[in-house]
């Protein structure tokens, strides 16, 4: 559960902005506040149902969003260039050619 929390919470912050507002407070109150859906069910006035059925479908439309733009994909597999970049820095004879092939995959990501 913790691990597609945090992917949920990667997700939201990447594509936040294509939700509605209703799919955003939902979201941010579920995810990021940590809020049950009886409690965001009784500040909207709505059914648990309801609110369930709208952080499901939105979960949906996130995942859907990541398939076709993968931007949380390339940033963890810009994060662990980086952190490849930072280890060969850190070695007492440094490749040249690894950092090179690093730097470029870097590049090719975008």
């Amino acid at each position: 559960m913790l691990e597609k929390t945090t992917r949920m919470n990667y997700l939201y912050d990447f594509y936040h902005s294509l939700l509605t507002p209703k799919q955003q407070s939902y979201m941010s109150l579920y995810y990021l506040d940590d809020y049950s859906l009886g409690e965001i069910a009784e500040e909207y006035e709505v059914s648990r149902q309801a609110v369930y059925d709208n952080i499901k479908r939105t979960e949906a439309m996130l995942e859907e969003y990541e398939e076709k733009l993968l931007l949380f994909q390339k940033f963890q597999e810009r994060n662990r260039l980086v952190k490849l970049l930072k280890e060969l820095l850190d070695e007492e004879q440094p490749s040249k050619q690894a950092m090179q092939a690093t730097i470029a995959e870097l590049e090719n990501l975008d």
